[in-house]
């Protein structure tokens, strides 16, 4: 019996946690082409914060065009996992409330 009720339990979590990594997706592709600062955590209770712009969002993870520096182009992608787990938070220029996009 508990096999079975935890095997429910672990689909029920599975379809939210799907649901809600579509719900970010979906509500960064409403963000495409527009400035944001990324700040991601990097380990070790490090932190990078840079700016760029939101370029692709794809089926699993989402690209963001970095700012030059020193006649490079930078991109990085990061997964909608890593968005509904804080690992990186995205702050949008275009907000009115400034607030902070966590998924």
């Amino acid at each position: 019996m508990f096999l079975s009720i935890h095997s429910k339990l672990q689909r029920g979590v599975a379809k939210h946690m799907a649901k809600r990594l579509d719900e970010i997706k979906n509500e960064l592709d409403h963000h495409l082409g527009k400035r944001l600062m990324l700040k991601a955590n990097s380990g070790r209770r490090k932190t990078v914060e840079q700016s760029g712009v939101l370029a692709e969002t794809y089926r699993s993870v989402f690209v963001v065009q970095l700012d030059q520096q020193e006649d490079t182009l930078q991109r990085v992608s990061y997964s909608y996992a890593d968005v509904l787990t804080e690992t990186v938070e995205l702050t949008f220029y275009d907000d009115p409330h400034n607030e902070v996009f966590l998924g």
